[in-house]
């Protein structure tokens, strides 16, 4: 290395050997560190001469090979504050261990006009923030790319891994021809078979297995050699080992003419890319929830100007502006009402279901829709400064939570450390006693027993099964890591409009003469309510009166004559209407008729459920008493629920949340865990860890269940795996089990792995 810095590989090696950079084979003879390319000199040179040396010991894989890159950066959206700081969130990709991070965060910082550097491993969203005056976006950028990584705006479309989708292919064709000539092998056995047959169907086993244990597996290959030169131990290097040892066993039988294990290493290969294609589809997903969030503002408005009424880019409205907002119209910024009456649509931001009527001095949000009358509305906030922008921002930065590691991989270090000195002592042990050969025979039968396949297993079978039980149970979970998780939350927080209820606006009751007049005055009327009371009015099978001289006051009601009298209809309280001298009909949203039963049923559980509304507390609070919930939150904007799912998560509790509205997408990205309804908004379904496909909150009753369900299948899978390599480490340090015992207990405590883990299947209907 140019600089100077430490150079993990290829020092006083000859031949082919990693590039110290990214890995790629160089032929390279001489001491010193080796290059496949000037650009992979440069960005270690560029590490080290930014004092991060720390990058090559720490880290677990190679890093990205850097590419020229074409296009600029003056079109990524950012976000402008008072205080000249302007912000940014991007995609990186290219991350590939948590040490990535650590390194592209160092270097960020130490770039002039900085103000906050966040890089999420997780997901790879990062979130910059800088002095205009000092720095630019680009100029930030640099560096970074220099190195190999790749930065892209979040609605850029993500790059797919080709080369992991080729291997999980072969993989998969590998291991499904793998198993149906061992099951031929193993039929041979009890049935007899012609000794020419056997060996060749050996002989294809092995052509089989050789490309999955050689380029299939070659991810864990590498990042378990990069682990070894990082002093790092990770549940790679166990898996390596698996895969090599059954390979190099498979090998050995072929060649004495007996049957190895290879059906196993196939499986296992597909088992562990199929979980690797699953993380990074999801690190793919994240982020589109913002943008449909923003996607919801009017690009255009119309504001009262020196020339009168004009058309403006809504992205220019200032403080002090006047809008018209008509009939129909999205409301483009906050601000308060000057002239005019009118029903504003609050669900985006509220999940209220029943517009609300609006007058002079009353607020309106940006979002919010006028479905009736008109407005003159004085801006006091535009842009990310609206409720609606800073629910944006908001779920932009949770998108950079990272994901915890797996219990399997908490345990890789200390469980691979020890099979490594037990073989290693075992070995030497019977070498001092017996000779090379059986202390060569002792320590591959440690490996052997001791092969991690039942433990890495555990994790992505058990996410599997409960991953499809509870998509039996109508609940799509994203990822294992969401499953455990949601068999670990201790609070449950649900939205009312849509989860609780039907998220319809419906007639709550009214009498037949009442309903009659009204949807009579109502027939020409396209606003929700009329909606409902027509719809109501219909399934009663009421005949609907012709009303003549209509007269609809916009905001207020609307009158006509019905049957030769004179009849108004006014709006009462929220969620009332009023025929006047008449009778009234009450209007609002149904609760779901499975409701109290699910809630019921999550008390059983040992979960007691809060509801979280924007409605107003008669209205939030009559629905809990009907669900048979005793915890309300009325009123509560975006913002609300947000500071109320952090006040738990500050105490220590986990949290999973239940919504289906725009409005819901912080509270879903902030949550333990969150669940969006299926046909709610996109954004709440981006946001969220799981889908509920059917209606109502029976799916998330039945999740919870498949998820700790799955949980303790893991927990069991897992400590029999523990005690099953404990109790074959010993036996073959004893000399008891030798390699070929040892290779046939393996598939025997992989097939106990798969019974355990599949009980979440077994348990569902």
């Amino acid at each position: 290395m140019r600089s100077g810095g430490p150079c993990p590989v290829g020092q006083g090696e000859a031949g082919p050997v990693p590039c110290t950079w990214c890995g790629t084979p160089v032929d390279h003879l001489g001491p010193g560190p080796a290059w496949c390319c000037p650009g992979c000199e440069g960005a270690a040179a560029l590490v080290s001469g930014a004092g991060l040396d720390g990058y090559f010991r720490s880290r677990a894989a190679w890093a990205p090979r850097p590419e020229a890159r074409a296009g600029s950066w003056e079109t990524v959206p950012t976000r402008p504050r008072a205080d000249g700081v302007a912000e940014a969130m991007l995609q990186l990709d290219g991350l590939s261990c948590l040490a990535c991070v650590t390194l592209l965060e160092g270097l960020l910082s130490r770039q002039e006009g900085l103000v906050e550097a966040h890089v999420s491993h997780a997901s790879g969203r990062t979130r910059l923030a800088w002095q205009t005056e000092t720095t630019d976006l680009g100029t930030l950028l640099g560096p970074v790319e220099a190195l190999g990584y790749r930065a892209r705006p979040l609605a850029a479309p993500a790059p797919v891994d080709l080369a992991l989708l080729w291997r999980l292919g072969f993989a998969c064709f590998a291991a499904a021809n793998l198993m149906m000539v061992h099951a031929a092998l193993y039929l041979g056995w009890l049935e007899g078979m012609d000794p020419a047959w056997s060996r060749l169907l050996q002989w294809t086993s092995l052509a089989l297995a050789t490309p999955v244990a050689l380029w299939c597996a070659s991810p864990f290959h590498q990042r378990a050699l990069a682990g070894l030169r990082a002093r790092v131990l990770h549940m790679d290097l166990p898996i390596s080992l698996a895969v090599s040892i059954t390979w190099l066993h498979g090998i050995a039988a072929t060649l004495a003419g007996r049957e190895g294990f290879l059906d196993s290493l196939g499986m296992l290969v597909v088992l562990l890319l199929a979980g690797r294609w699953l993380q990074e589809r999801t690190r793919r997903q994240r982020g589109a929830a913002a943008e449909a969030l923003a996607a919801r503002l009017p690009r255009r408005a119309r504001r009262l100007g020196p020339q009168g009424l004009e058309e403006v880019d809504a992205t220019s409205l200032e403080p002090g502006d006047r809008l018209e907002v008509a009939s129909g119209e999205v409301v483009a910024a906050d601000g308060r009402i000057l002239a005019g009456r009118g029903l504003v649509q609050r669900a985006l931001l509220t999940g209220e279901a029943t517009p609300v009527a609006s007058a002079p001095g009353d607020r309106v949000q940006a979002g919010t829709v006028l479905v009736e009358g008109h407005l003159q509305v004085l801006v006091d906030r535009s842009g990310s400064s609206t409720l609606l922008g800073r629910m944006e921002q908001t779920l932009a930065g949770l998108g950079v939570r990272g994901e915890a590691p797996s219990p399997a991989e908490r345990l890789a270090p200390a469980f691979t450390a020890a099979t490594l000195g037990l073989a290693t002592a075992g070995g030497l042990a019977w070498w001092s006693r017996g000779g090379v050969e059986a202390g060569l025979e002792v320590a591959v039968a440690v490996l052997v027993v001791a092969c991690p396949c039942a433990l890495a297993l555990s994790g992505p079978l058990s996410a599997l099964a409960g991953i499809a039980a509870s998509s039996r149970q109508g609940l799509l979970v994203r990822s294992a890591d969401a499953l455990r998780r949601l068999a670990n939350v201790d609070t449950v927080a649900l939205d009312k409009t849509g989860t609780l209820t039907t998220g319809r606006l419906r007639v709550l009751s009214a009498d037949d003469e009442v309903l009659r007049i009204a949807a009579g005055l109502e027939r020409a009327s396209i606003h929700p309510i009329a909606r409902a009371i027509l719809d109501e009015a219909r399934e009663r099978g009421l005949p609907l009166p012709q009303a003549t001289g209509v007269v609809e006051e916009p905001g207020r009601g609307i009158s006509g004559r019905i049957d030769g009298q004179h009849r108004v209809l006014r709006a009462g309280t929220p969620g009332e209407v009023q025929v006047e001298g008449l009778g009234t009909v009450n209007l609002g949203d149904r609760l779901r008729p499975e409701t109290p039963g699910v809630v019921a049923a999550l008390r059983d559980l040992g979960l007691e459920p809060t509801l979280l509304s924007g409605d107003q507390d008669a209205v939030a609070e009559g629905i809990a008493e009907a669900a048979g919930i005793d915890r309300v939150l009325a009123g509560a904007d975006p913002e609300e629920k947000l500071a109320w799912l952090r006040d738990r998560q500050d105490l220590g509790q986990r949290v999973l949340f239940v919504g289906d509205g725009l409005n819901d997408g912080p509270a879903l990205a902030a949550a333990t865990v969150g669940i969006a309804m299926a046909e709610g908004a996109p954004s709440s379904v981006l946001a969220a860890d799981a889908v509920a496909v059917r209606d109502g909150l029976r799916p998330v009753l039945g999740g919870l269940r498949a998820s700790r369900s799955a949980e303790a299948a893991r927990r069991r899978a897992l400590v029999g795996a523990l005690v099953y390599n404990s109790a074959g480490v010993v036996a073959a340090l004893a000399g008891v089990v030798n390699p070929l015992v040892a290779a046939l207990l393996m598939p025997l405590s992989n097939a106990w792995v798969l019974w355990v883990c599949g009980r979440p299947l077994r348990e569902t209907p």
